[in-house]
């Protein structure tokens, strides 16, 4: 199975990061304004959900267009578990997170590549206890292969 193009374009991201103090990111305040969000002007609020409706927009998809990583899970169509290049919410505490499923560790855990991850684009290891939910476009078909838990030979950082 090929990479979907939102994943591809996910990547060429990998490293983009915060500023800190006054001077923000442009490149991550213009992600506020790809997703209809233009009244958002630094990159401080939690932009997670930013970054994924801006790779999503960038490849012709549109996204939820909403500033909640929770808002991805009334998006699309949902997935039974893990597949390649999915969206993938997580629960956590004060409200959730969102990002695209790079893999597994050998542990099971998931890899994921996505924005406001210590406040940058990277990829990160995330418990599957934490899922909220998997989700796929409408417009691309559902995928046929499910990731099994604990089978992939991969590493990653915990988030």
């Amino acid at each position: 199975m090929s990479n979907p193009a939102w994943l591809t374009e996910a990547r060429r991201y990998i490293g983009v990061r915060e500023i800190p103090g006054v001077t923000h990111n442009p490149l991550i305040v213009q992600m506020w304004k790809t997703i209809k969000r233009g009244g958002i002007k630094d990159d401080e609020t939690p932009w997670c959900a930013a970054f994924v409706g801006f790779c999503l927009e960038n490849v012709g998809i549109v996204s939820s267009r909403f500033e909640s990583a929770k808002s991805y899970l009334s998006w699309g169509q949902p997935l039974p578990g893990p597949a390649p290049g999915c969206i993938v919410v997580f629960t956590r505490d004060g409200g959730g997170h969102v990002g695209f499923l790079e893999g597994l560790t050998i542990d099971g855990r998931l890899l994921v590549l996505g924005g406001n991850q210590g406040n940058e684009v990277n990829i990160r290891a995330f418990p599957e206890s934490r899922v909220s939910g998997y989700r796929w476009p409408l417009s691309w078909p559902r995928p046929h292969v499910s990731l099994q838990i604990g089978a992939a030979p991969a590493t990653g950082g915990e988030a």
